[in-house]
């Protein structure tokens, strides 16, 4: 074998053995960081969803008794979804769903709705949207109460033709020159309420199946 030759393959059997090294520590780093790195997740997603269910109204941890969906016209959802379930006293107490507002002014706006099992809705929040500055502000809490409007609604206590923006004739406020917005918001709410009517009882007796998803 030539001199070029023997420092090819030299050269080539450096470079394997350092991309098996470096292969070996990626896995490695990744086998220790990785529960971390799901508890920090697991984390971000109860304080979420204590955001829009107070820590009151339940006991047990509703990321572990998470259920997966399908696509579901009635959440807006297009993708595998989750609906966390709350329980008091072993209790049902209430439904968090991911619900996603499409029609928004400038795209998705992804929600988490907490229905109590009476029906009553215990908060709504946002959680991502891609609303224009300033016009689109007032949906996210850190920024303004009026996501709080929904607290407490139900079908029951108000109509179908209730379920709008006061501009439309609906019962629901919104700011003068952003009607997009809420009136997207105000739909989606009322869509998830539907869909918490028709499907509450299987929901809450299903058994937990979580997946990684993308709503």
């Amino acid at each position: 074998m030539s001199t070029a030759a023997r420092n090819s393959a030299r050269t080539a059997a450096i470079l394997i053995a350092f991309t098996i090294a470096g292969t070996a520590l990626l896995a490695y780093t990744f086998n220790i960081t990785r529960d971390r790195i799901a508890a920090s997740e697991e984390r971000e997603k109860l304080a979420l969803i204590t955001q829009a269910l107070p820590p009151a109204l339940f006991d047990n941890d509703p990321i572990a008794d998470a259920v997966q969906l399908p696509p579901t016209e009635d959440l807006g959802t297009t993708a595998p979804s989750l609906v966390y379930r709350a329980t008091l006293k072993g209790t049902p107490a209430a439904l968090v769903f991911e619900a996603i507002a499409p029609d928004g002014y400038s795209g998705k706006i992804k929600m988490l709705v907490a229905v109590r099992a009476n029906g009553e809705l215990a908060g709504v929040r946002v959680i991502s949207h891609t609303e224009t500055p300033g016009l689109g502000d007032y949906i996210d809490i850190a920024k303004s109460n009026w996501i709080k409007i929904f607290d407490g609604a139900s079908l029951t206590k108000i109509p179908p033709d209730g379920w709008k923006v006061k501009k439309d004739g609906g019962r629901f406020s919104y700011t003068s020159g952003a009607t997009i917005t809420p009136r997207a918001v105000v739909k989606a709410v009322h869509k998830t309420l539907s869909y918490f009517d028709k499907e509450s009882g299987p929901l809450f007796a299903a058994a937990p199946k979580r997946k990684e998803h993308t709503p």
